[in-house]
């Protein structure tokens, strides 16, 4: 009985407490129930006693079957989840690769081994058997991570992941669902708004044959340009299109750079009909109306810049930029300067203060455009002021709040930026003058005041960096400057009883800035540029008050002379001009520097880079013209005119910036 017992091995179910107490109970109680039956009647005792013999063999009995059972069950159980397990790790779709630490092949299932095509792999290094396998293996030891990565090797898709503290590698196929990805991608929609820049003014000029035969022209070219590329093209308006195209043909539309922008511009040319194309394209959205707005979006930020561009983005994304070869065209109709003069004369008399700002460290053109809207709101009997705190100039501006501080009218028209911000109100406004990136502004905190009210009037290209919702946005990148701008508004203006809108000093200071931003009208100026001029000289402007404005002191002309000394070409039309590292340096001279580097012989662009405080470094960039300075200066965080831009880069060398 003894050995019957030790043989039989009991479940550890069966061997549960509360089990073997049940049972004991119920043998005890049938034990008692026989002696007591005993006691009545020995007969009936007798078959009780029996009856209860034979319920312990049974109990007993079926015990042993019982754990017999249950034994083979797990036996069985584990034979084949082992069974399973060794074939799963044999056939089942997952590469898996063991390596030692020098990255021999110590194992490889073999459904792995279809993907290496080579049987004598073990003892080999995962380099000489597969060097792509190496150097994903590396690259994911890199990162330190035992994520999922997406890989694509051998012409497939993998979810891969590396154990190397084990020594694995695992490989699932996961080609047919990315090959999905890619197709949905590929066929997502993208919108796009094609604008013909200076349609209207040319339309104004032509004869109806001409007119029809230049429209059927650019219909033509972008229909052909479309069918390239197997997009829709709709015409909506005579100067406006519609565009929609898959993902992977607006792809094919960057890697061709939008020649149509180029072939359009220079075969209107040859014509003496130039034309230019302005497009806003959005993508990557599920909303369809999220798309088609972005895309206006898109197109009204080419305009701003100029035009002649295309404008990519995606919603809450960074813009890419393509074309904008060309300067943009003057305009010939002043309506939109007399509907702007209008609409901010509106604006004012509903404001109980008005607050002008410039950019950082302002210049000329600047303080100037900045005076002159003071002086249109206080001509609407609305207190105005310009927000500079003029114990910080540079020298021009310097001299400039001088002598007007020494006038006898007019001599408080700056504020200091605490001042300002302290008066400032729910009702106050804040117009922009000569800038539209907030992050530049002179006064960072009275844009955050006022930033729900906020008019800008700018010559500059519009960059992504932009006020949300502006009350009335004036950005001409035509013109020479933001006094120019600012003069043909005053010119609209009707002062009352024959009052003058500027004083002979204010009128300088304008034509000041416009010398400054045209560079003694030699760079960005048109007709309007000299008509503006013209009308500042015939309300008291001086020429020679602008000279003494304007004259450098002798500690910048040196600075400005050894800067220059620094010149070289780095290709044989690119001239650079570098500072020392350990050295501030004014960036008007710096500027001043790279205008002066363009009088030279065969230099059609050149970069000054200075240190302009401890941890940042300044790049001014000039151009004649036929190099984009706007997009390279772009390209390193700042912007401005295809011919005149700058940067900032922070924590960098001098040497680190030029290179």
């Amino acid at each position: 009985m003894k050995d019957f017992l030790r043989k039989l091995e009991v479940p550890a179910f069966i061997k549960d407490s509360r089990l073997t107490a049940s049972v004991i109970i119920i043998l005890a109680l049938s034990l008692i129930g026989s002696i007591i039956g005993m006691i009545i009647n020995p007969i009936f005792g007798l078959a009780l006693i029996l009856i209860f013999i034979l319920t312990v063999a049974f109990a007993i009995y079926g015990t042993y079957i019982l754990a017999n059972n249950a034994n083979s069950f797990a036996v069985n159980l584990s034979y084949r989840i082992k069974r399973s397990e060794q074939e799963a790790m044999i056939k089942m779709p997952l590469g898996i690769l063991l390596y030692d630490s020098d990255h021999q092949i110590q194992w490889v299932n073999p459904y792995l081994q279809l993907y290496l095509k080579n049987d004598d792999l073990i003892g080999h290094t995962i380099e000489s058997v597969d060097p792509n396998l190496n150097k994903l293996l590396n690259e994911a030891i890199k990162a330190k991570t035992s994520e999922n990565q997406t890989v694509r090797w051998d012409g497939h898709d993998f979810e891969m992941v590396v154990q190397d503290n084990l020594g694995v590698i695992y490989l699932l196929d996961i080609t047919r669902y990315a090959q999905i990805e890619r197709k949905y991608k590929a066929e997502r929609l993208a919108i796009g708004q094609v604008f013909i820049d200076n349609y209207d003014e040319l339309s104004e000029t032509m004869h109806d044959q001409e007119l029809t035969s230049m429209s059927s022209y650019v219909q033509n070219t972008l229909s052909d340009y479309a069918k390239k590329f197997n997009a829709y093209l709709k015409r909506i308006d005579e100067d406006h299109f519609l565009l929609l195209a898959h993902m992977q043909d607006l792809d094919k539309m960057e890697e061709d750079k939008f020649s149509v922008l180029d072939k359009v511009r220079q075969e209107t040319s040859r014509n003496n009909t130039p034309l230019t194309l302005s497009i806003g394209i959005a993508f990557g959205s599920d909303s369809l109306t999220e798309i088609a707005n972005q895309a206006q979006s898109n197109l009204d930020l080419a305009l701003g810049r100029g035009g002649d561009q295309v404008v990519l983005r995606q919603p809450g994304k960074d813009a890419h930029f393509y074309g904008g070869k060309s300067n943009p065209m003057e305009k010939r109709t002043r309506v939109r300067a007399r509907m702007v003069s209008q609409a901010i004369s509106e604006l004012f008399k509903d404001a109980d203060r008005v607050f002008v700002v410039g950019h950082q460290r302002p210049d000329m053109d600047s303080v100037g455009s900045g005076i002159g809207v003071v002086k249109i709101a206080r001509l609407h009997g609305v207190k105005a002021n310009f927000v500079l705190d003029t114990n910080k100039t540079n020298y021009d501006v310097g001299r400039l709040v001088t002598r007007m501080q020494h006038a006898k009218e007019d001599n408080d028209i700056f504020i200091d930026p605490n001042e300002a911000l302290e008066e400032a109100t729910d009702k106050s406004l804040l117009v922009m003058v000569d800038h539209s990136k907030y992050s530049i502004t002179y006064s960072q905190d009275l844009y955050d005041r006022l930033k729900n009210r906020i008019i800008v009037i700018d010559h500059h290209r519009r960059g992504e960096e932009f006020p949300e919702n502006p009350m009335l946005t004036y950005v001409e990148p035509y013109a020479s400057s933001a006094c120019e701008l600012v003069t043909e508004m005053i010119e609209y203006q009707q002062p009352a009883n024959g009052k003058r809108v500027l004083t002979d000093l204010e009128a300088t200071a304008m034509l000041a800035g416009i010398v400054v931003d045209s560079k003694e009208f030699s760079l960005r100026t048109g007709t309007r540029t000299f008509d503006a001029a013209s009308y500042l000289r015939s309300i008291g402007a001086s020429s020679a008050v602008v000279s003494e404005l304007l004259k450098e002191d002798i500690d910048s002309f040196l600075e400005k002379t050894h800067l220059i000394a620094t010149l070289k070409m780095v290709r044989p039309d690119m001239a650079v001009l570098v500072g020392p590292n350990d050295k501030i340096i004014d960036p008007i001279v710096t500027a001043q520097a790279a205008d002066t580097a363009l009088d030279l012989k065969n230099v059609e662009a050149s970069f000054a880079i200075t240190r302009r405080s401890q941890d940042t470094i300044g790049i001014s960039a000039r151009s004649m013209g036929k190099i984009n300075v706007q997009i390279i200066m772009e390209k390193l965080g700042g912007g401005g005119h295809l011919s005149n831009a700058a940067t900032q880069i922070k924590n960098v060398t001098v040497e680190e910036a030029e290179n």
